[in-house]
């Protein structure tokens, strides 16, 4: 059976997160249709997963899916007089169980992080910080999130993973976290596009992958989504 992402995760299951950025073709009933797949193959393969879609579409995907639905973005903010803000309260409070931090497309200042996970984490939900390189991963690592993703940027929607492509930089991330903080998972991402990109990245030491246009622009995102799960297959 699989384990939502929370403070009951299991620290060495293997997971797959899937970020919708905001694609044209993932906002909406297209968010709703991928999210719809991506519970029903995950349940099927038994590998826990989980999705990022836009903002507006949060609330609809948290209410219409069982797996767990992240948010692309948080803000440090108390809840209050905070036009244009996402707090970690509002998330809550719309069903959604956790957030990506500090992705490249959307960085925070590095002093700003621990204030970020340290909210997530009292409200009881996961952050899934990322890193670009390896000395900001174990910067990072020290503010002890549930999540650490590696994701270079100049492989961020690429052809090449970087588990294949610079797979010093997945095992190096490993090494690093490990020594800051073994209760964070460490994800691979940038690039990760199919089963051996996956197989690779958990032969490097990943707990999982976090991947965007490998499914949100496929063409036939089901099919995207299953060919990632097979990755997971022992």
């Amino acid at each position: 059976m699989r384990r939502p992402l929370g403070r009951a995760a299991p620290l060495g299951a293997p997971i797959l997160i899937v970020n919708l950025k905001a694609y044209p073709t993932a906002l909406g009933p297209g968010a709703l249709r991928i999210g719809r797949a991506l519970e029903e193959l995950g349940t099927s393969a038994e590998v826990d997963v989980a999705i990022a879609p836009s903002a507006p579409d949060l609330a609809l995907l948290a209410t219409s899916l069982r797996i767990p639905v992240l948010a692309q973005q948080v803000d440090a903010s108390p809840p209050g007089a905070r036009t244009g803000r996402t707090v970690v309260e509002s998330l809550r409070a719309s069903g959604v169980r956790g957030s990506l931090v500090n992705h490249s497309e959307c960085p925070e200042p590095a002093e700003k992080v621990p204030a970020i996970v340290s909210r997530l984490s009292k409200a009881g939900l996961a952050a899934v910080v990322c890193a670009g390189d390896l000395r900001t991963a174990g910067q990072l690592a020290r503010s002890r999130p549930q999540y650490l993703a590696i994701e270079p940027p100049e492989l961020i929607g690429g052809d090449r993973a970087v588990s294949s492509a610079r797979p010093e930089i997945v095992s190096g991330a490993v090494e690093r976290v490990r020594r800051v903080s073994r209760r964070t998972l460490v994800l691979c991402g940038a690039g990760v596009h199919d089963r051996r990109d996956v197989r690779r990245a958990l032969e490097l030491g990943s707990q999982g992958v976090l991947v965007a246009s490998a499914v949100a622009l496929a063409r036939r995102p089901r099919q995207a989504i299953v060919e990632l799960l097979a990755g997971f297959e022992r």
